[in-house]
């Protein structure tokens, strides 16, 4: 399972020692020559996180073949899954999640940390409950500030990348927040602000802040909430709001928010526009964590284990160490 939203395969775990789930990043070291520094930010960056709202680095290990990067189980599947699973869901529900987003990349960035690569995909529940927080994951594009510093590195995913980065001037964390700001746009109406099938013309709209509050997607929509996106999607970095400003503004810290549920508009767009092959697989990753977890929780050293889905493996990483992890499901039908 992608548990973490990487390209690089991850797989869920149960490590007998500890009793714990965790996933874990298998990286070959063949597919790392050339990207040592790349993947080694990613670990840099990884290692000096600690937020409730962010996937953890637990352990690093490694074998004469590959690196194996102990991660934070995050269980709860991506952002648009759960709100298209949802019979409700309003701007509320909305906020506290830019709520909670901005709390961790405030984090980052008070950190010297600029994640890059803000978007939906990167956005995971923690855990199947109702009330789950949401994580943020995959540091691969993210880059460690040195104080005062400006990055010009282009990087990012075209539709939420800043127009500064398009630009291919100097930029800083405020990229992030551009990227907060359009997440936040998709998260009351279903569908990306900017948007063309031409590559040109789609950084065309971006470079220029072009978007819109189409009627009647947002005719339901509070003009708090239209205020706060303004501030974060305006063009000029250094008048955009920052993550502590945004998490001042009342459609986040006030009531400004509304109750009203916007279900039915928001899923069907979410549908139409970001439509993936993945909600069509037969392979059910939520039933086999739910399976790790029932496991977990009623292993005994005394009793036998309960039968395990198929497939799965026992995988030891370190023999000499003599750590032995269990491996649920590491493959998609």
């Amino acid at each position: 399972m992608n548990a973490l939203g990487s390209d690089r395969p991850t797989c869920g775990f149960y490590e007998k020692r500890t009793q714990k789930l965790v996933a874990i990043k298998c990286i070959p070291k063949k597919a790392l020559e050339g990207k040592e520094n790349s993947i080694e930010n990613e670990i840099a960056v990884l290692h000096k996180i600690k937020h409730a709202n962010i996937v953890s680095l637990e352990e690093i290990f490694e074998s004469k073949s590959h690196l194996y990067l102990v991660m934070q189980l995050v269980s709860g599947g991506e952002l648009f899954d759960r709100i298209i699973e949802k019979g409700f869901y309003t701007e509320k529900d909305a906020s506290k999640l830019i709520q909670q987003i901005l709390d961790a990349v405030k984090y980052l960035h008070d950190m010297g940390i600029v994640h890059r690569d803000l978007k939906p995909e990167n956005l995971l529940y923690y855990s199947l409950e109702e009330d789950s927080k949401i994580m943020i994951s995959d540091f691969g594009l993210s880059k460690i500030e040195d104080s005062g510093s400006v990055m010009s590195t282009a990087c990012g995913t075209p539709g939420y990348v800043a127009p500064e980065v398009l630009a291919q001037k100097p930029y800083s964390k405020a990229v992030d927040c551009w990227s907060i700001g359009v997440i936040a746009y998709i998260l009351l109406c279903g569908y990306p602000p900017f948007y063309d099938e031409n590559d040109a013309k789609l950084f065309e709209q971006i470079l220029k802040a072009e978007y819109e509050f189409d009627s009647p997607y947002w005719d339901d929509i509070s003009d708090s909430a239209k205020d706060f996106i303004v501030h974060l999607m305006e063009k000029d970095h250094n008048v955009r709001y920052t993550c502590e400003q945004a998490l001042q503004h009342p459609w986040i810290a006030g009531d400004t928010a509304l109750d009203k549920n916007i279900h039915e508009s928001v899923s069907a767009q979410i549908k139409k526009n970001f439509a993936k092959s993945k909600w069509k697989q037969a392979f059910n990753a939520t039933a086999v964590v739910r399976h790790m977890r029932r496991l977990q929780l009623g292993t005994s050293h005394e009793g036998p284990s309960p039968p395990l889905p198929s497939p799965c493996r026992t995988h030891l990483l370190m023999p000499e160490e003599g750590i032995t992890f269990t491996v649920w499901a590491c493959s998609l039908r």
